[in-house]
């Protein structure tokens, strides 16, 4: 590989420096350098990040190749800054055996866009009633170290115990979709005023909240690990804050929409705003803004969840519910938390790559920007606005709820272990 040097980048925010890269490591940062036969990238005013990590990604594949693939789903990772993104386990067939695993990591590896580690299934068939192959899965090549059902609840209280004992012995950790689904029968958005409004089914706060607070109960008591998928309520917020105080184990994520978008978008009845857990209140989105700057939540995962067209261009009821996010979630992070003061770059840089990359265990990745380090890096435009154009988007699928919206920060270069994936804007 040859010599990269990035001159003049704010290294997470702060003062402009010079990054060397050598092969797949950081070989110098400071002012001034200088590096013969170097391919040099001029970065005056862009801040520069170690590589996003996403864990909680839907790339699909295998069995809805419609939606996406792991190379469509890692060419949008690459364009968004991720270096490495974790793959849910809801394909067909589930991913809930070693065989299926080690399928999706080495397709990973195979196309090169970005680091993928598979998420094992906790249960089998994502059925909730006998536990999937746990250790088969983090003894594969795959080496499987967070395991969840996401797309449906572990609802079974002895279930769930089973699994965090399970994963305690390796060091895993078991990651929740709270949704208690009796609450939640026929449910369509969020629970409140303008579900009522609608005529819409109702999805309740507390079906998230009763399942968290169960589940930090069980973590507490089996003393192990367990991970909150998509928070989504002041609610939610408060059972975690005050599950880390008692010290109990447990993280918690928010995506981006659930940072920026409210219910109040439902009234168009335009399904792109169709989700899982539904998009919620103002006073949510504040709390969860809040809990993100203080630590509560520990990271942003974007549960990019790609669809096909005809899935989301049709009547709200029979919509499917996500959205896609890889290639937009720094810049609603942007203007969520940076641009209002609530997180500087270093913050955005420890909730999008380095607590991730702990949580997940993602050797290489989450590392500081210094000599001797993995060269996972992302810089960004901050200064930049514009319009977010699905078309251009390298998902196979389009389902954004930002068409059209005006959006700051643009992700310009994307280095994996020192290769470039993504060079002014545009995937190599």
């Amino acid at each position: 590989m040859s010599k990269i040097l990035i001159r003049g980048a704010k290294v997470l925010g702060g003062e402009p420096q010079d990054v060397l890269i050598d092969g797949e490591t950081i070989a110098e940062v400071g002012t001034g350098l200088s590096a013969e036969g170097a391919d040099v990238v001029e970065a005056a005013g862009r801040v520069l990040l170690p590589g996003l990590v996403d864990l909680h990604t839907h790339l699909r594949e295998p069995g809805r190749e419609d939606s996406e693939t792991v190379l469509t789903g890692t060419r949008a990772a690459a364009s968004g800054g991720y270096t490495a993104v974790f793959a849910m386990a809801n394909t067909f067939p589930v991913a809930d055996t070693a065989g299926v695993v080690e399928q999706v990591w080495r397709l990973g590896r195979e196309h090169g866009y970005c680091d993928v580690r598979p998420i094992g299934a906790v249960t089998v068939g994502l059925e909730g009633k006998k536990l999937a192959e746990l250790g088969a899965m983090h003894e594969s090549a795959a080496g499987v170290t967070v395991f969840s059902d996401d797309g449906k609840c572990v609802d079974d209280a002895v279930i769930m115990r089973r699994a965090l004992e399970y994963v305690k012995a390796f060091g895993g950790v078991v990651a929740q979709h709270a949704q208690e689904p009796r609450l939640t029968e026929g449910a369509q958005m969020n629970e409140g005023i303008v579900s009522a409004e609608l005529g819409l089914g109702g999805w309740p706060a507390v079906a998230e909240e009763s399942i968290i607070a169960r589940d930090v109960l069980l973590a507490d008591h089996v003393g192990s690990r367990v991970h909150i998928c998509h928070l989504s309520t002041a609610g939610s917020v408060e059972i975690v804050r005050w599950a880390k105080s008692r010290g109990i184990r447990v993280t918690a994520e928010v995506t981006p929409h659930h940072l920026l978008l409210t219910d109040e978008l439902v009234r168009t009845y335009n399904p792109v705003f169709k989700v899982n857990p539904p998009l919620r209140t103002e006073r949510d989105v504040h709390a969860l803004r809040e809990a993100l700057a203080d630590g509560t939540i520990d990271i942003v995962a974007t549960d990019h969840a790609p669809h096909p067209h005809e899935d989301k261009d049709c009547e709200w009821a029979a919509a499917a519910m996500g959205m896609v996010g890889l290639e937009t979630a720094l810049s609603v992070v942007q203007e969520t938390m940076v641009d209002t003061g609530l997180l500087d770059w270093a913050g955005v840089a420890d909730r999008m790559s380095v607590r991730p990359a702990q949580i997940g265990q993602a050797t290489g990745h989450g590392r500081p920007v210094s000599a001797g380090e993995p060269a996972n890096l992302t810089l960004v435009d901050t200064a930049y606005r514009g319009q977010v154009d699905p078309a251009g988007f390298a998902s196979r699928s389009r389902n954004t709820p930002y068409a059209g919206r005006e959006l700051p920060g643009r992700v310009t270069h994307t280095w994996l272990r020192g290769k470039a994936t993504l060079v002014d804007g545009k995937l190599t």
